[in-house]
């Protein structure tokens, strides 16, 4: 069962004692895992590199044992680059104390370089999901903690007496490593585990890999752990909950998974395997694999682009016409503007007409309108009142911040249409 225990250090981070010198690292977004040892501290991951000076303190409230080792479960910026302070720490004591030494998977450098070279990509990108104005992103070389041991498929550390399993994943990312201490049954898992459906389709980023999480999942409910420490959402504990935890969360990675390669083996379009796409009744159900951050939809077409091209199966789209061509002609079939533009409020309840909403096909037309009569106030109207609909409506994180941003840009080409 998953657990909330009142903390033990009241500040922005709270550490919350889950096993005997274990802490859980609980921060406003994004969590680590912390472990004392006879050498030194043992960290999985940083949180946020605004967090960091936080969880430094919050550390120094209960030990003042040096860090001796940093784990990275993957290289993204809320795992990743929160180690600045602890590195001020070392160099800076009195007498200074020995750098702690960075642990990652192998790909893990790639992912650094390859974030250096896309950064304002991605800070796009994460602030479209995360619906934020900017995002930082790391784009210079010492922003960067480049590992100094890397492993291939597992590690195992001796660290005080005390052994650490590391074990490698393609799963959220390419470069996942989950840690096992068997002396305390106590599994640190990053992003493995966030409380909801796995995030294995994220629409805007690279390749995830559902049957390696499903795998790491499975192989994980076989260690018997007591307590698994997540990279978000609470922590659980109780042998049984946690194997019944990652059993489900196998399970439903695996029907995906199946059911896009049976459409991909019979020749299906892409939309069409996704549209039948079905979570089994006793999953669908379960609190902890609701779409709160990401969608089945979207795992199925990380599944595709896994085994497929990028052309969707559709003649019409292998060499399509633009978008803006594609929405005039819409437009200029229907009769003009306002027939899409009332079709589309009707689809989004926001109009008349008495039939059940389609905000799928709302959106569409809205789109087309707002494309095809970009300075139509009209169109632009409803291109933000259906948007806001429909982002309103959606449960996925990532869905609500696409269609966030839509309303954002209808916003401002109605402020330009009044200049």
């Amino acid at each position: 069962m998953s657990q909330d225990h009142t903390s033990v250090v009241r500040t922005s981070i709270e550490l919350v004692e889950v096993a005997a010198r274990t802490w859980f690292v609980r921060g406003a977004f994004v969590h680590a895992a912390l472990f004392e040892t006879d050498e030194g501290l043992v960290m999985v991951d940083t949180c946020f590199a605004h967090e960091a000076p936080s969880v430094l303190a919050a550390v120094r409230r209960i030990t003042n044992a040096p860090l001796h080792t940093v784990v990275f479960t993957h290289g993204h910026i809320d795992h990743a680059f929160g180690l600045a302070p602890w590195l001020t720490e070392a160099s800076t004591a009195d007498p200074p104390r020995p750098r702690p030494r960075i642990v990652a998977h192998e790909l893990v450098p790639e992912r650094f370089r390859r974030y250096a070279r896309t950064a304002e990509y991605n800070g796009r990108i994460n602030a479209v999901q995360f619906q934020l104005d900017q995002v930082w992103w790391p784009d210079a070389n010492e922003q960067f903690a480049w590992p100094d041991v890397t492993y291939a498929d597992r590690l195992e550390l001796t660290i005080g007496g005390e052994v650490f399993q590391l074990n490698h994943a393609r799963a959220e990312t390419d470069d996942v490593t989950w840690v096992w201490v068997p002396g305390r049954a106590v599994l640190a898992v990053g992003d493995l585990v966030i409380g909801s459906a796995p995030n294995a389709g994220n629409p805007q980023k690279v390749q995830r890999y559902p049957e390696g999480w499903a795998g790491a999942c499975r192989a994980m409910a076989d260690l018997g752990a007591r307590v698994l420490l997540p990279g978000h959402g609470p922590w659980w504990e109780g042998v049984e909950p946690l194997r019944r935890l990652l059993i489900d969360q196998a399970e439903y990675l695996e029907a995906i998974v199946e059911q896009t390669l049976a459409g991909l083996n019979a020749g299906l379009p892409h939309d069409e395997i996704v549209a039948a796409l079905r979570i089994p009744e006793h999953l669908a159900s379960l609190p902890h694999l609701q779409p709160l951050y990401d969608r089945p939809e979207f795992i199925a077409r990380n599944v595709i682009r896994l085994y497929g091209g990028w052309w969707d199966g559709r003649p019409a789209s292998l060499l399509p016409p633009s978008a803006e061509a594609r929405a005039r002609e819409v437009v200029a079939l229907a009769g003009g503007v306002t027939a899409v533009v009332d079709r589309a409020r009707a689809l989004a309840g926001l109009g008349v007409g008495g039939e059940p909403p389609d905000m799928a096909l709302a959106c569409q037309l809205a789109e087309w309108a707002a494309l095809a009569c970009p300075d139509s106030r009209a169109a632009q109207e409803c291109q933000r009142d259906v948007f806001t609909v429909r982002a309103q409506g959606e449960t996925s994180l990532m869905g609500r911040g696409i269609f966030t941003r839509a309303v954002t840009r209808a916003s401002a080409a109605l402020a330009a249409i009044d200049e």
